[in-house]
Order: structure tokens, then sequence, then C-alpha cells
């Protein structure tokens, strides 16, 4: 055994990365497993994985974990970059709220611990900084600690025990939030997140069904139908004016392509293409002939194009009247099947008011949706690439914002690297719905960053971490590892009772969102978006991780005045 020990830590030693990577396959394997109805996860599995491969020994640079989570966080503003600011306003008391009470309720509990257990002052601020996985609390209690009037050396070895508090409680303090989140709230709520996910994101819909990866219609409203002609003395042109929408693409005489020019002539027993909305074109088939089942020969590709809108005697019309600006030979063949505002799919009504930046679907031959999109705006191509210059300048910029710091007193408060990287991401998800021409990054592209961005960065923390924890607890005893489960689970079980009888949450993927946002908890929140399966825990976790991020920094000071 300690010859296979002995090797782990000199391949590590020469790789530190390969225990990074390590850490996850064993995180994520174990974190697959369901007992009932609780599963630990990919997060809190890598997070144990990598404390359990840290008791080899192993050095791994601080700047992989900056950069992961910088990369994680930034991914998750910018998916909800359009959400969050069509959130903002008085509908998000709520969040701030849920982080004042989160942060009352821990400082409540804190002191309250640290007087019944005679905890000194820097104990007291390491189960803050532990217990609530808040790093800037080290610093801000560390700060006060030295401002109280005691002598230099006991001074540092408060402050030493400021560290000693934070390295024991810090692995549960991360693990907590995301068994409370995950699987206690759910069964609390007795609701899934994810159905609750799916509800949410219909009612931002309005009421427009956005299908998910893999979803197709079972009862389209878009149609293509084939017919036998059996009326004569017919005419393209006569077909398509039978019913509103409907066009004839492609005409079959003797098995051989007919003309479709609007004046051709149609004879009976012509086999028709009928395209059009299901109702227009059963109208239409009723009255010229039989409907047929597959004909060779008579098949036709359409493809469905998104197209920015740009004109600007477009903007403030209706849908319609957009429409009827359009000429006839532009509209021809061609189908509205969906527009999006910002990102928010939006109901495709005639009364519906066109602003700038909208963008529409169109459905139709190739050169038939070619033809009505230069006319109306720029076509979206779809794309696998991701503009890495719009989005690294994104990431810059935040790790800039969270270079800031403003004073308050002598209590300095920063967003912190994970704090400007959120904002820019929103901003830059924003900016991006609005000029969606740039900008682009594939679904899978982010939702890569944000399951890699996470998991590495726990599991870094891990093997940073995890000998020192386990060492601490062996010299400690077992007593202040409870007492910051205490910390972690009271001031959220709290938050959590306050957010349902008082604020009344009643959907499980919001609440769960702003309830991880309270407590700054990133882990949490990574694993209520797996379990989400979409972006609707983000907004209210934007607000309340801002809200927090202040809040739960300005304990330091508190702890050490009140303990």
């Amino acid at each position: 055994m300690h010859a296979f020990t002995t090797l782990l830590s000199s391949l590590f030693g020469a790789c530190p990365e390969m225990a990074l990577f390590l850490a996850l396959v064993i995180g994520c394997w174990i974190g697959r497993f369901r007992f009932g109805s609780f599963q630990l996860g990919g997060v809190a599995g890598s997070l144990l994985a990598a404390v359990l491969i840290s008791q080899v020994g192993v050095h791994i640079d601080s700047g992989i974990k900056s950069v992961l989570f910088a990369l994680f966080i930034y991914a998750v503003g910018y998916q909800s970059g359009p959400q969050f600011f069509r959130s903002l306003g008085r509908q998000s008391l709520k969040e701030i709220l849920m982080a004042v009470v989160l942060a009352i309720t821990g400082l409540i509990t804190v002191v309250a611990v640290a007087r019944i257990f005679h905890l000194d002052k820097g104990l007291a601020a390491g189960l803050a900084a532990g217990g609530l996985t808040q790093s800037a609390i080290i610093g801000t209690a560390g700060s006060s600690l030295e401002k109280i009037g005691l002598p230099l050396a006991q001074v540092q070895q408060l402050q030493g025990n400021v560290a000693v508090g934070y390295a024991v409680t810090y692995i549960f303090g991360s693990i907590g939030p995301i068994l409370l989140c995950v699987n206690v709230l759910p069964w609390f709520m007795k609701r899934g997140i994810r159905e609750d996910a799916i509800r949410a994101e219909a009612e931002q819909a309005g009421g427009v069904h956005v299908m998910g990866e893999g979803e197709v219609s079972a009862f389209p409203n878009l149609v293509g139908r084939a017919y036998r002609l059996t009326q004569s003395d017919l005419t393209i042109a006569r077909v398509e004016s039978l019913a509103a929408g409907v066009t004839v693409e492609q005409v079959l005489r003797n098995g051989k392509p007919a003309g479709v020019g609007a004046d051709a002539a149609l004879l009976p027993g012509d086999q028709l293409l009928l395209v059009g909305q299901r109702a227009e074109v059963l109208a239409a088939g009723q009255k010229i002939g039989q409907e047929i089942g597959d004909v060779p020969g008579l098949d036709l590709s359409l493809i469905r194009r998104d197209v920015v809108l740009s004109r600007k005697d477009f903007v403030g019309k209706t849908v319609d009247q957009c429409v009827q600006s359009l000429s006839a030979a532009v509209r021809h063949g061609v189908y509205l099947v969906a527009l999006s505002r910002a990102g928010k799919a939006m109901p495709v009504t005639g009364s519906m008011q066109v602003k700038d930046g909208d963008i529409v679907t169109l459905l139709g031959t190739s050169a038939d949706v070619q033809r009505a999109a230069t006319q109306i705006g720029t076509i979206l191509l779809p794309s696998i690439k991701t503009d890495l210059v719009f989005h690294s300048l994104g990431v810059a910029l935040g790790l800039l914002i969270g270079l800031g710091v403003v004073h308050m007193g002598s209590v300095p408060l920063t967003l912190g690297s994970g704090g400007g990287a959120l904002l820019s991401g929103l901003l830059f998800g924003w900016y991006q719905s609005r000029h969606p021409v740039m900008g682009n990054m594939p679904q899978g592209a982010s939702t890569f960053l944000v399951d890699f961005g996470l998991a590495g960065f726990v599991a870094v923390t891990g093997l940073q971490t995890g000998q020192q924890a386990i060492a601490t607890i062996m010299q400690h005893g077992i007593t202040l590892f409870l007492l910051g489960v205490v910390v972690t689970l009271v001031p959220l079980i709290l938050t959590m009772l306050f957010g349902r009888y008082v604020l009344r949450y009643n959907n499980t993927a919001i609440f769960a969102g702003a309830l991880a946002g309270s407590r700054s908890a990133n882990p949490a929140f990574g694993e209520v978006l797996n379990k989400a399966g979409n972006a609707v825990p983000t907004t209210p976790f934007a607000i309340t991780y801002a809200v927090a991020n202040v809040l739960l920094t300005l304990l330091g000071p508190l702890v050490v005045a009140f303990s």
C-alpha cells in the first residue's frame, strides 16, 4: 500500500493535472449512483474524490482553479443575460430578501455556536468563512482582528485559527447546500426541480411551447400533402386561391415534373404537392381531388432559417402589416413559423408588434427563403463555431471588473473574479441577444463550460485543501467539523422556511436557484442547473448571488465584534 501511495505521489508530482482529471472521473462516476431519491451528483462527487486523492500529496496551481471558475460563471451569465435583465424590477425584492435573511441567520448561528462552545474570535470567523464558503471573510475578519487592541502574538494566533476553522469546515460547506437544494428542497416542496423548470419556462415563453432537444410535434401545423387532381379547368394560381397560405410546390404529370408557374394549366390526373397550414391544405385538397400517399418524385426539401429583422420601416408595425408590405412574389412559398425577442420565444400572431432586432424563423425552399430574407434582414446561418474574440473579451472584462474594490469604512467590498465574470457574462449575453449576428456560442459549448468549469473548480479546491482539512480534523477533533455542519445547514434551513412560508415561493426550480445564490453556493447552483435542464434557476441565483457576495463579506468584522 505504501509503495502504491508513493507511486501516485510521484506521478501527481510530475503531472498534477492528472490528479484533477482522475478526480473528475471518479467523482462524476460516483455522482451517477442513486440511492432512492438521493443522488450525490458530479460536483459533490468530484469534491469528495479530490479530497481522497489529495491525501497522497498533490500540489496544483491556484491559477487553474481561477480560470475554471471564471469560465463556469461567465457561461452561466451568458446563457441567462436576456432573461436576467427582463426580470429586474420590484419582482427582484424576494431574491434580495432571501440573501438578507440568510446573512442575518448565518451571523446569529455563528455567534451563538461560538458563545455556547467558547470558541475564540479566530475560530468563530473561520467557521463563518468555511461553513458559509465565503473566503472573503478570512480577509475581512483578519483585518478586524488587527484592530481590537490585542498583542501582536495573540492577533497572529487568532488569524491562524481563522485558517484552521476555514480548512475544517469548507468541504461540508460546499457539499451541504448541494444536498439541501437538490435533495431536501424538492422533498420539502413535494415537486421536482425538472418539472417546475419546464413549467416556468413555458410561463416565461407566454404559453409558447419551445421544443426541447430531440422533440418533434406529433401534430405539426405546417404540412405537405399530395393530391391527384380530379377537377378540370384549374391553374396553379386557382388552386392556391382556394385557401389562404397554400402553395403548389410540385406537379407531376405522367410521372414527370411539370411547370409550377402561376398561370400553368393543370390536367385531371396530375399529382400535386400542396404545402401550408394543415387546415388550409385539407380545405384546398378536398376541392381539387383525392389525397394520395407517397409518390416517387413528388418530394421536396424545406429549410428553416433564422432571420434578424433589420428593416426600420417594420419597427412598430404588426406582423400582419409587415407581411402585407411584402409583394406576393416575395411571400410565395415562405412560412413564418417562429418569432423570438432577446432570446425569448414570442407568440406568432398577426397583431404582435415587431421590434428592432427581432428574430423570425422562416420555412420554405432554399430559394424562397433566401428571396424573402434579403427583403427583411440578415440570415443567421447555424454554426458550431464559437466567437472567441467576443467571449475572450467578455471574460477579460469580467476579471477586470472583479479587481475593483469599494471600501465601506474599513471593510473592503469587491465582486471578485466570480462576481465580475458573472456580471460580464450577463451583459455580453444580453448584448448578443440584441445583436445576434455577433458573439455566437453554441448551446453545447456553453453547457460544456458550465459543467467542466464547475466540476474542475471544486476538484482543484478539494485537491488543495483536502489534506489540510483531514489533518486539522484529526488534530482538533470532530467537534469543530460538526459545528461547521451546523453553521452550514441552519441558515439554509431557516432561509428555506422563510422563502416558502413568508415569500411564498411555489416553483422548486426558481426557489432552488434563489436559495443557492443566497449562500453564494456555486457547486449547489451547478447541480440545480443540471437537474433543471434549462436556465430557469439562473436569474434568481444571479440576483441573490450578487447581494450575498456583499452581505456575507461583511460578516467577518461582525463575527469578530460579537463572538
